[in-house]
């Protein structure tokens, strides 16, 4: 009696690469954002040159930021809240993408798409992670950066964001991924 012969197939391979991706990205994600840097420049010493980067918007949280924000009077609680939601969220995606790869009725051009759809939410994630850092390492004592493709949003928390803190955190964005400027928006959570 012949034993069956196991063949793994391209979209086995692909699969499994891809969702190994996103562990890896989700895992340095969440060690980014546990980690406690310390500040590198702080705000105070940034040249005349660095405050007049640009016209940055931002609003404060109370006014017209995130439901969420509004709703919890503690910023502790919203940071947290936030990332819990962040966090679910994306392993909402992940399962998703992992079930449309593996429905086997993919064509070659779908299982392509699903793929870079997948690096693409991987490397969003990454991004998100590495943006966060680095704020924090500018002497914000929180924040959480929403990426989209095309938007990015920045919850930060603090005492007064001035136009110069506001300029620092889009050109750390602008340095991380290629977005319009335009498209940037940070809050401010007291």
């Amino acid at each position: 009696m012949k034993k069956p012969s196991i063949i793994i197939g391209k979209k086995q391979i692909v699969l499994s690469c891809l969702t190994a991706m996103l562990a890896i990205a989700v895992y340095i994600n969440y060690s980014l954002t546990k980690s406690d840097l310390t500040p590198m420049t702080p705000v105070s010493e940034m040249t005349a040159e660095q405050e007049n980067y640009g016209d940055t918007e931002f609003v404060n949280a109370e006014a017209d930021a995130a439901p969420d924000a509004a709703a919890l009077s503690d910023s502790e609680d919203y940071f947290a809240q936030a990332r819990l939601e962040k966090t679910t969220n994306r392993d909402q995606a992940v399962q998703t993408l992992q079930m449309i790869m593996g429905g086997g009725d993919l064509t070659e051009n779908e299982i392509i798409t699903t793929a870079l759809d997948a690096v693409e939410v991987s490397n969003l994630i990454e991004c998100e992670g590495n943006i966060e850092s680095l704020i924090k390492s500018q002497g914000f004592s929180d924040c959480v950066v929403y990426l989209d493709g095309e938007n990015a949003k920045v919850v930060v928390k603090s005492d007064g964001l001035e136009a110069a803190d506001a300029a620092l955190i889009k050109d750390i964005i602008l340095g991380e991924i290629s977005i319009s400027s335009e498209n940037i928006r940070i809050f401010e959570v007291k």
